[in-house]
């Protein structure tokens, strides 16, 4: 992900109240203990998104460890994409999508809205009869044709959801219509959900739903369900959406009903 302008390195001494030289630990080598370090300073608000690390000499010298176990910690957090690292400008602390809860957009619209790219990892896709739990959530009579798609959502390459929808057969040309956005191919039949009922769960992401979200199992993650209707109150979609944790903030606009 792109860093934005107002990205800004963190004064070394602000930071010295939080990262201090290490203790022996036998449990944990050097590393990890840099890496929970910078971990609870971003879960604690004190490095946010988008927020510069020191260079790597001076956060050796807070820790009190080599520069070598300060790169390898960074290359660490790197892989779990809690950082960025942007050759000539430094280390990164990887920013949040915000995600308007109020409002129906498909991943496609919600990705180009903040100047990024969508694109997908097809998982499977597959055609059907209506299961029992499907048929429930879509008010669908048994034996209702429905197509089921799986995706693997990414945002400028880096993997943000892990998608499961299954639409009724009768809303799309065909299994094949779909290639980058649903809700594209279903406005060509003007079948494009205009409202829908969400639900947000917190869970723990099992090991599959981690390896594909670049995260460990049993970090936090977040269940988005969602049961989009067309312009004619019919009930066409249901996806169920796990997202990591630390990648989403999920935002809605309240006011007071007269």
């Amino acid at each position: 992900m792109s860093v934005r302008d107002e990205s800004e390195t963190i004064p070394t001494a602000s930071l010295s109240g939080v990262f201090h030289p290490l203790g022996k630990d036998g449990r944990q080598p050097l590393y990890r203990q840099v890496q929970n370090a910078i971990r609870e300073a971003i879960a604690s608000r004190v490095l946010k998104p988008n927020d510069a690390l020191p260079p790597e000499r001076e956060l050796a010298e807070l820790f009190g460890v080599s520069r070598i176990t300060i790169r390898k910690a960074i290359s660490g957090l790197v892989a779990e994409h809690v950082l960025d690292t942007h050759h000539g400008s430094g280390n990164f602390v990887r920013s949040k999508v915000e995600k308007n809860f109020a409002q129906l957009t498909s991943f496609t619209e919600e990705m180009a809205s903040r100047g990024m790219t969508a694109s997908s990892r097809w998982i499977s896709r597959s055609e059907g009869k209506v299961r029992p739990e499907e048929a429930l959530a879509l008010r669908a009579s048994p034996g209702t044709a429905v197509y089921r798609f799986s995706r693997l959502r990414l945002a400028d390459d880096s993997p943000m959801s892990i998608e499961n929808t299954t639409i009724l057969a009768e809303c799309l040309h065909s299994i094949d219509a779909v290639q980058h956005s649903l809700y594209a191919a279903l406005k060509e039949t003007g079948n494009r959900p205009v409202r829908a009922l969400q639900r947000l769960s917190a869970l723990i992401l099992n090991e599959d739903q981690a390896d594909l979200l670049g995260a460990m199992a049993g970090d936090a993650g977040l269940l988005v369900e969602r049961l989009g209707f067309n312009n004619n109150g019919v009930a066409i979609e249901f996806s169920q959406s796990w997202y990591r944790g630390d990648t989403y903030d999920f935002v809605a606009e309240l006011s007071v009903s007269n």
